[in-house]
């Protein structure tokens, strides 16, 4: 039972968390602005704005910069790991979303089946612009910022 207690006391593991749910959150006024539609939906999905992966490991390397000094190997550990998420949000999921989105088209164009039935939509919305995950990486590091006070 000490683990789970032990974890529900980990300050900076909480305040990723909310940082992650934060931005989840944020997605739904969010799509709503840009899509006119309330999709609450969105708080379950990836992709979109802000980067919730971005929010959720720039909280943490934040709170862990604060705590243990930016000159700590923890927070250069945790740094490193935002980045390459940072970065694989921005590059190799947001490229697959594009390859989703051509392969979709293609598929209906040519009406495409296998075994006679169509050909599931493949999910489309899976990376992110850079401006969302910046924007989720502010968003992580007020939260730590605001938890830290």
């Amino acid at each position: 039972m000490s683990f789970f207690k032990e974890l529900w006391e980990n300050e900076w593991l909480i305040t990723a968390l909310i940082g992650w749910f934060a931005a989840q959150l944020l997605k739904i006024p969010f799509t709503l602005v840009t899509e006119k539609r309330l999709m609450v939906s969105r708080f379950f999905d990836s992709g979109g704005m802000p980067s919730s992966h971005s929010a959720f490991t720039s909280a943490l390397a934040a709170g862990v910069g604060l705590t243990e000094g930016f000159d700590s190997v923890s927070f250069a550990l945790a740094f490193v790991l935002a980045f390459v998420v940072m970065y694989d949000a921005a590059g190799v999921r947001r490229s697959a979303g594009e390859h989703a989105r051509i392969l979709n088209r293609l598929t209906e164009h040519l009406r495409l089946t296998e075994n006679g039935k169509e050909f599931d939509r493949l999910k489309t919305l899976l990376g992110h612009t850079p401006l969302e995950v910046i924007c989720g990486a502010v968003l992580g590091i007020a939260i730590a910022l605001i938890r830290h006070l």
